[in-house]
């Protein structure tokens, strides 16, 4: 795994309204986590296939729902892929922005994969509990097992991209299998010594609930970015009194905060300055600011000279 950074600003000035300034600083630092997943895609194939047959064979239930979690997981992993590499794709055409923003549809497709998979599981679990069947539980300690091993590997190779919705999912997804694989070793355990069967079907409903859980949060999270709201960890307030700090600036409108893919961040704000122009080098000082503070990379400012406001812009 290798990570690439790309940081380039420019200012440019124009005469249309009041000397309108753009100041756009472009920060493109999406790792590569194209060996991450495929390893991880690969891996958790192979295992799907093992877990899934041992499931049907030994007739365990929390076995078939861990290996259609995993294989949600596969789908995940393929589709955030995908995104990957197509946010690093150039601007072309009517695409101005490139394909960053595909990575939040993959994280928000990657919610939907999930919630299927949640109605599939549950349909076979209640369809176990009304026809029981006596599972293995030595099988199921030696497959979950497995199972704790290949996911536990598979969290580590995400772990560095937190800052990322789509790796954070991906790494998330990863975590939550081992830990499930982890309940259904006990869950084997448990029958080995007590021979009651209902344990089974019961570990499953459990796993449907951590996935669930998991779930919700990746759909929010991918919506919230889809409807193009300001990240969480960005305050509105402090960013519009950050650009009204600045030497001449006496106030600030239009400002709008928005991200570009789910590790790019773009600004546009109107700064008000009475009587004086703002020079390139001021307004790069102000975009590197907000990159350094906030994490925006993208900034537009346009400078008005406060005599009218609208001037035919607006």
């Amino acid at each position: 795994m290798h990570a690439h950074a790309h940081h380039h600003q420019h200012s440019s000035g124009a005469s249309d309204c009041h000397g309108l300034h753009d100041s756009h600083g472009h920060h493109h630092a999406p790792a590569d986590f194209g060996n991450a997943f495929l390893i991880g895609i690969g891996l958790n194939i192979v295992f799907v296939v093992i877990e899934g047959a041992a499931g049907l064979i030994y007739g365990s239930m929390a076995l078939v729902a861990d290996a259609g979690h995993n294989l949600s997981d596969v789908l995940a992993l393929v589709l955030a892929w995908v995104a990957s590499i197509a946010a690093r794709r150039p601007p072309s055409g009517r695409f101005t922005y490139g394909f960053k923003s595909s990575t939040i549809l993959a994280a928000l497709g990657n919610a939907l994969l999930l919630a299927v998979a949640i109605g599939a599981i549950l349909f076979e679990t209640l369809h176990r509990i009304m026809t029981p069947q006596e599972p293995q539980g030595m099988a199921m300690m030696i497959v979950a097992g497995i199972g704790i091993a290949i996911n536990a590997l598979t969290a580590m190779l995400f772990l560095k991209g937190q800052e990322d919705i789509n790796i954070r999912g991906a790494y998330l997804h990863m975590a939550a299998d081992a830990l499930v694989s982890l309940g259904v070793v006990v869950a084997g355990l448990a029958i080995v010594i007590t021979g009651l069967w209902w344990i089974d079907p019961m570990v499953s409903l459990v796993i449907i609930a951590v996935i669930a859980w998991g779930t919700w949060g990746l759909a929010r999270d991918s919506l919230t970015m889809g409807l193009l709201a300001a990240p969480a960890r960005i305050d509105l307030a402090e960013v519009k009194q950050h650009l009204a700090s600045f030497d001449g600036v006496s106030a600030v409108h239009d400002l709008h905060v928005w991200p570009m893919s789910t590790t790019e961040v773009a600004l546009t704000a109107h700064l008000v300055m009475p009587g004086r122009p703002a020079a390139d080098s001021f307004l790069r000082d102000i975009a590197a600011s907000l990159e350094t503070r906030f994490g925006v990379g993208h900034a537009t400012l346009q400078v008005e000279s406060g005599e009218n406001p609208c001037g035919g812009c607006c």
